[in-house]
């Protein structure tokens, strides 16, 4: 959800697990492998299909949506600033557990302490991350947190000016302008040198891309030698070994979320290691936390239709009105289990 676009051999092992519950000490749960012939290489031809159809791309078409995603957020990031807070993305919740309207903003840091979980990245103060990069950035909220706690300087990209300006302002608030810096930029030609962030952390921005090939080619390149990537984002369902799509119907729920978000053709979370795989990294994991993120949008909907919400959307503008007229529809992809919420995670070989 924030604007991002801009839009070695593999060790071959990935699982897909849900988590612990956040509180500690966290039970473990269950964890079920799948070998890579039974998720992924089913998928050679979709994929081949889909990277054709992202080269074939024109750049008027890569502009304009750059400039929709770009307007989008500078007219809806400081409606969600207002009733939400700086950290534009799902929250993650215990199954189990009835959550109060009161945590929602909670649970959007256990999302950020779960992703890094999964991804095992380290609290010992000489291996923890020294230089992050927040690819789609939003408002900074990520950047701050993870500036916060591992003392580490951290640089965010988005499309919106808006939003480069309203994070930079909030870092300097916060005393942190000596640590985190925020600039427009495209994720898919990051302007940063090879090798450079031991953390490359996209969280819900990957959705953004034309180019997923790109995307992903890009956080491989600017993470450091034995860096880590997290990837959070929106996926459409693995697709059945069959399968050659999704069917009609899921295409046209899809469809009409992308126009309202400003969203290009989506993939799947088995797309995504595929894509992982080709460039050779290691330690390659995924899962669908799509469960974790169920209560999210239905408060959402709940905080737009209080006095507060309601005005700010009307003042916001078309098409922060039409995004907010969508928001049932992802309630039903993730019901139909069209809509899965993912997070890839792997290393760059040393």
């Amino acid at each position: 959800m924030a604007s991002a676009f801009q839009t070695g051999r593999s060790s071959l092992s990935f699982s897909y697990y849900f988590p612990r519950t956040p509180p500690p000490p966290p039970p473990p749960r269950n964890s079920v492998s799948f070998s890579p012939s039974r998720t992924c290489l089913s998928h050679a031809h979709f994929m081949s299909t889909r990277a054709n159809a992202a080269s074939s791309t024109t750049p008027d078409a890569r502009n304009s949506l750059q400039d929709g995603i770009a307007e989008f957020y500078d007219e809806s990031s400081g409606v969600w600033e207002h009733i939400w807070g700086d950290h534009m993305h799902h929250g993650f919740y215990d199954p189990s557990s009835n959550v109060p309207d009161s945590d929602h903003r909670s649970a959007q840091i256990r999302m950020i302490e779960e992703s890094l979980r999964f991804a095992r990245i380290s609290e010992d103060p000489a291996k923890r991350p020294k230089r992050i990069v927040d690819v789609g950035c939003g408002i900074g909220g990520s950047s701050r947190y993870l500036a916060k706690k591992y003392g580490a300087k951290c640089q965010g990209v988005t499309l919106s000016p808006v939003q480069a300006g309203r994070a930079n302002a909030l870092a300097k608030a916060q005393g942190l302008a000596d640590k985190v810096s925020f600039q427009v930029a495209d994720a898919l030609q990051q302007p940063f040198p090879d090798g450079q962030f031991d953390l490359v952390w996209s969280m819900e921005s990957g959705e953004h891309m034309p180019d997923k090939a790109k995307f992903v080619n890009e956080l491989v390149r600017v993470a450091a030698p034995g860096g880590k990537i997290i990837i959070v984002t929106w996926c459409h369902r693995d697709l059945g070994p069959h399968e050659e799509s999704l069917q009609p119907w899921e295409k046209k729920l899809l469809n009409r979320i992308c126009d309202a978000y400003y969203l290009p053709e989506w993939c799947s979370t088995a797309d995504y290691v595929k894509l992982l795989q080709s460039l050779f990294v290691q330690d390659i994991k995924a899962a669908d936390w799509s469960q974790h993120v169920a209560p999210f949008w239905p408060a959402v909907i709940r905080s737009a239709l209080t006095w507060k919400g309601f005005i700010s959307l009307l003042l916001s503008g078309i098409k922060t009105i039409r995004g907010a007229l969508v928001m049932p529809l992802m309630i039903e992809g993730y019901q139909k289990g069209v809509i899965k919420f993912a997070i890839i995670t792997c290393r760059k070989p040393e």
